[in-house]
């Protein structure tokens, strides 16, 4: 399996599907569809069935059932296909490391850029396994690619061991999560099944079922430029605006300063000229109460710029993105039960914690498919120093199998 898993992570991470934000469209990049089709036929051709690719890029497959038994439920598995637009994925060149021994690696001697161990200490849990990075020069994509792979790997795991009796179980791989947009063409009622994993986690154990209520913040700030030698009491600088409107809002709030259940208010992208300056915040809390406080917050501090300067000079675009899927995964609690002891069978110690992000699963428990979260096994996801062990791939994969296989021997 684990040459399999290698060659197969490999030959995805190779495609450019990188997501960009603001385009209506889905797919927001068309690129993200060569991968689609290319998965399509590695499904059909390792012998599942009702495989197919939406007008949207979704890609769906089915791997029916094998047991006798009729009350065994139908679930899914969901990974995406896109890459994150924070970091290039374009031509990413996979680095091999077996054996892993505990030290920097030199991603890329000509650029001097190195995983150091003092920065990145995780990767000090991975001695003796074989770790896969980039160059240096682009992310890796096992966020989400490392899900892919194991979806798949774990759908032809079960087709080549008839033996383990499973029910019929459904797979999605979806475009755009990485901009919000994964689960807006779901198709949960033709997908058919009574809840689903995302395969989108971290490192090995994780399970998740809480995560942040999410939302999108544009805040605009309109000024006058003039020639600066005549300025004198006619240039209005917006950056000027901007700088006084972030100094506004609590400095400790931020991700860097943030863990565990903390909130935060984290500045996306600054663009700015005297003219005009905009600030891209998202804004994220666990606790809804909270949530509605921060968005409270920034109508305030606009308002009062307002009242200073005039409705026409400082204007804000509020978007929700997505809720905390706690609410409806807690009434569905056997599915996290579940999971938990599927990674039990198989040695993995659980670890259920909330996610400090969002992955398809948060929208689509709202839409009426429970999703938790389970590890996919990668680190320093949207970075240049981002990895996957590949030992960590393969227990995610046996951790589809095992619950597949569970759920068809017991009564659910």
């Amino acid at each position: 399996m684990k040459k399999t898993i290698i060659e197969r992570f490999v030959r995805y991470v190779k495609f450019d599907t990188e997501s960009v934000f603001d385009v209506q469209q889905i797919p927001s990049t068309d690129k993200q569809r060569d991968l689609a089709v290319h998965l399509a036929e590695e499904l059909k051709k390792i012998g599942l069935s009702d495989v197919s690719v939406t007008e949207n890029c979704y890609v769906l497959a089915t791997l029916p059932a094998n047991t006798t038994k009729t009350d065994v439920p139908v679930i899914g598995f969901v990974a995406h296909l896109d890459t994150s637009p924070d970091f290039t994925g374009k031509n990413v060149n996979p680095k091999i490391w077996e054996n892993y021994q505990g030290i920097d690696l030199v991603l890329n001697e000509e650029q001097n850029i190195v995983l150091h161990t003092k920065d990145f200490p995780e990767i000090l849990a991975y001695k003796g396994q074989t770790i896969i990075t980039t160059d240096g020069t682009t992310l890796l994509g096992a966020d989400d690619k490392a899900g892919v792979t194991e979806i798949v790997s774990a759908m032809e795991y079960l087709l080549t061991h008839p033996e383990i009796l499973h029910g019929t179980i459904k797979i999605c791989f979806t475009p755009d999560e990485e901009v919000g947009k994964g689960a807006d063409a779901f198709p949960v009622d033709t997908f058919g099944a009574a809840w689903a994993y995302t395969m989108d986690g971290s490192s090995v154990g994780e399970l998740e079922y809480e995560n942040f209520n999410a939302a999108y913040a544009k805040i605009t700030f309109k000024g006058k430029n003039v020639h600066p030698g005549y300025a004198k009491d006619k240039m209005i600088n917006s950056q000027y605006y901007a700088v006084e409107f972030m100094k506004q809002l609590p400095e400790d709030e931020v991700p860097e300063c943030t863990e565990n259940y903390d909130g935060f208010f984290h500045l996306l992208h600054l663009k700015g000229s005297v003219e005009q300056t905009t600030l891209e915040y998202i804004i994220r809390d666990f606790d809804k109460e909270q949530f509605e406080d921060r968005k409270e917050l920034l109508r305030d501090i606009c308002a009062h710029f307002q009242k200073a300067l005039g409705k026409d000079v400082v204007t804000l675009e509020l978007r929700e993105q997505y809720q905390n899927m706690r609410e409806k995964i807690e009434p569905n609690i056997h599915i996290v039960r579940l999971a938990e002891q599927a990674m039990k069978n198989l040695g993995i110690v659980p670890k259920i914690k909330p996610i400090r992000g969002g992955t398809d699963g948060a929208r689509l428990s709202f839409m009426g498919l429970p999703c938790p979260n389970i590890f996919a096994g990668g680190e320093n996801f949207h970075s240049r120093y981002e990895y996957v062990p590949v030992e960590s791939m393969e227990k995610a994969t046996m951790t589809i199998v095992e619950i597949c296989r569970l759920l068809a021997s017991e009564k659910v």
